[in-house]
């Protein structure tokens, strides 16, 4: 894994043209990667297409990064690579209806008119299905099919009227500035750890190895694995 000056000395080759710069930058930045894609399973697309669409978003972070942002590259690379595979999902289309769903979504829709032209009311979802012959679960998936879902991704306007934010920016979140100001400032501490000290952490609280583990890995005693993690701990404590 690479040092925050590594990190730092290989985005500067690679926005200068280095391709074995971005190669060291990708293969150093797989587990954060692997971590992005875990998010998107399930949603219709293959694993090898979400890793090439958070790898084009990891090279985007290369691309862009300016060492000016004041913060380390994994915390301004994690949304680069979350919105390009949200764009693609968005934009491909990943949430398809079937024409059978369609087909009904149309029935459902003519008959609602046909009955309020009668009665001058909208029909419940229990008269929809008696007279359809349908379940009352299919009619409510045939109707919320006409929906259109709104991307986390679509831009959204300010108090001026200014597309400036996606939408996500504007859900609040049950996390408090606090935290997420505490997370960010300790990955970056974690990051200007040694070598071993930075191995030591991850390895336990970011992959659950147990200090056995990690002592084997490392070739050294579980009694030294403890002693170093007490000491990071204590000196990360001290710098939050």
């Amino acid at each position: 894994m690479l040092s925050g000056e590594e990190t730092l000395l290989n985005l500067r080759k690679a926005k200068s043209g280095d391709t074995k710069a971005k190669e060291i930058l990708l293969e150093n930045n797989v587990l954060l990667l692997k971590s992005i894609i875990r998010r998107f399973k399930g949603k219709g697309v293959e694993y090898d297409d979400l890793y090439q669409l958070a790898s084009m978003g990891l090279l985007k972070a290369i691309n862009n990064f300016d060492e000016k942002f004041g913060v380390v590259f994994s915390t301004y690379a994690v949304p680069m690579i979350i919105g390009e595979i949200k764009r693609f999902l968005r934009d491909d289309g990943a949430i398809k209806v079937s024409r059978l769903i369609k087909a009904q979504a149309v029935q459902i829709n003519r008959y609602i008119e046909e009955y309020g032209a009668q009665s001058g009311e909208t029909p419940t979802v229990e008269e929809i299905a008696v007279a359809l012959n349908m379940e009352k679960e299919d009619v409510v998936l045939a109707l919320d099919s006409n929906k259109m879902p709104l991307s986390l991704s679509e831009p959204v306007d300010d108090k001026d009227g200014e597309k400036s934010a996606e939408l996500a920016d504007k859900i609040p979140s049950n996390e408090r500035e606090e935290d997420m100001v505490d997370k960010i400032l300790l990955r970056s501490l974690i990051e200007k750890l040694p070598d071993r000290e930075r191995k030591i952490i991850i390895m336990r609280y970011y992959r659950d190895n147990t200090q056995s583990e990690i002592a084997k890995e490392l070739g050294v005693s579980q009694v030294q694995v403890s002693r170093i993690e007490n000491k990071i701990i204590n000196t990360l404590k001290k710098q939050l």
